[in-house]
């Protein structure tokens, strides 16, 4: 029962960063007007996010084997409350930019923290643990639009968006503080040594599948960050939907995200492997958008909205579960090395895709994403083909 309450919590604070990930887009109006600046102010302030959380997400994970996760996580939920009151109450542009670098070192410290955190409490359900994550962020960026929607209808101010969340955070953490968690690695390495080596023919090796699970990881949030920029115009300009039917693809995009990672967390227990996932997921997003470059049918393109949303989701989250299952003795080092890349890669893809669309054809981004896809499905190949090499015949049945 003790791991439940500290799971609720873990929990909690990703269904509020769900939010926190949309937080600054959905309330663009009011801040650009607050700090006189126009939306690329704005743009500016979530890349902010992700520099944050670049800069650390290598020193979250060590500090996270070192000290062990509840610190961590104890951090993160104090430090994404004090960004989200200060965001309402920033007088100017410049404060805020520190408030938004601050939410990019939260987040880091979060992942470092909750994600060997939950490998270690569900050692026989990682995969399932480490999705559900993204189901509550899933589930927190869709209820956000409707509190915005409710204050502006009421004529309330806009920065209760920020302070409802921010209060859900404080109170959070004084469950989190109450809360008992699993012994790490250097409390108890050596029965879990024991355990992992009987898992493992030999030494799995960082600069084999290491390397392949952390190009996964700089792909799988490439592919995702790529749909959720440009659907929208692909759907405006190219399929010459309307404005409000092009902004719908989101929505599709979320509900397949949330359907597919609640079946992923029923059936990577006892049905399918996280490995199996990884490469069969990337193989569905390629075929997906080869059909939109194909079919320019705004039906079509709703359908293959949902699909996109359902192959791009929870990748992320499997890929660090496969590297704390291989890489077992540094949980946080590696859990931070997976998002380092991944973090990277959403800095780097709305630059690299805004100049691609300044060339001219939007269609040209989704021929680059089908690249990225490719890229993705040849390295989950090579783990898929190296972990059936590493692993017993005998185990693979009973876990995973």
């Amino acid at each position: 029962m003790k791991k439940y309450k500290a799971a609720s919590g873990m929990y909690i604070n990703y269904f509020l960063l769900g939010m926190v990930n949309i937080i600054l887009a959905s309330n663009m109006s009011s801040l650009t007007e607050q700090w006189n600046t126009d939306s690329t102010g704005i743009s500016y302030l979530i890349a902010a996010i992700g520099v944050g959380r670049l800069l650390t997400y290598g020193l979250s994970g060590v500090l996270s084997d070192k000290f062990g996760r509840k610190p961590l996580i104890i951090t993160s939920s104090f430090l994404m409350g004090v960004f989200l009151l200060g965001i309402p109450f920033s007088p100017t542009y410049e404060i805020a930019f520190v408030f938004a670098l601050l939410a990019g070192v939260s987040n880091s410290a979060m992942d470092a923290g909750t994600y060997p955190a939950l490998t270690e409490m569900f050692p026989e359900s990682a995969g399932s643990a480490s999705v559900m994550v993204k189901a509550f962020g899933s589930l927190g960026a869709t209820i956000l639009p409707f509190i915005i929607l409710f204050l502006s209808n009421n004529h309330l101010f806009y920065g209760f968006a920020f302070l409802i969340p921010a209060a859900i955070y404080f109170v959070n953490l004084l469950l989190i503080l109450s809360a008992s968690f699993t012994k790490n690695k250097s409390d108890a390495a050596s029965d879990e040594d024991d355990f992992e080596r009987s898992r493992f023919i030999t030494e799995p090796e960082f600069w084999r599948e290491g390397l392949a699970l952390i190009i996964i990881g700089f792909t799988s949030t490439a592919l995702f960050t790529v749909s959720q920029i440009w659907l929208p115009s692909f759907g405006h300009e190219v399929a010459g939907m309307s404005h409000a039917g092009s902004i719908k693809l989101l929505s599709y995009y979320s509900v397949g995200s949330l359907v597919s990672v609640l079946l992923l967390s029923i059936l990577l227990n006892k049905w399918i492997k996280p490995v199996t996932v990884i490469l069969l997921y990337p193989m569905i997003t390629l075929l997906t958008v080869i059909t939109i470059l194909t079919v320019h049918s705004p039906t079509v393109l709703s359908i293959t909205s949902f699909f996109l949303g359902a192959s791009t989701a929870g990748i992320f989250q499997l890929t660090i579960a496969i590297m704390t299952e291989l890489f077992w003795r540094k949980k946080g080092t590696v859990t931070g090395i997976v998002a380092t890349a991944s973090s990277l890669a959403s800095v780097i893809l709305p630059i690299a895709t805004g100049l691609i669309a300044k060339g001219g054809d939007i269609s040209h981004i989704f021929f680059f994403d089908c690249f990225i896809a490719t890229l993705g499905i040849l390295a989950a190949a090579f783990v898929n083909y190296r972990y059936k090499k590493l692993t017993k015949h005998e185990m693979i049945s009973s876990h995973g």
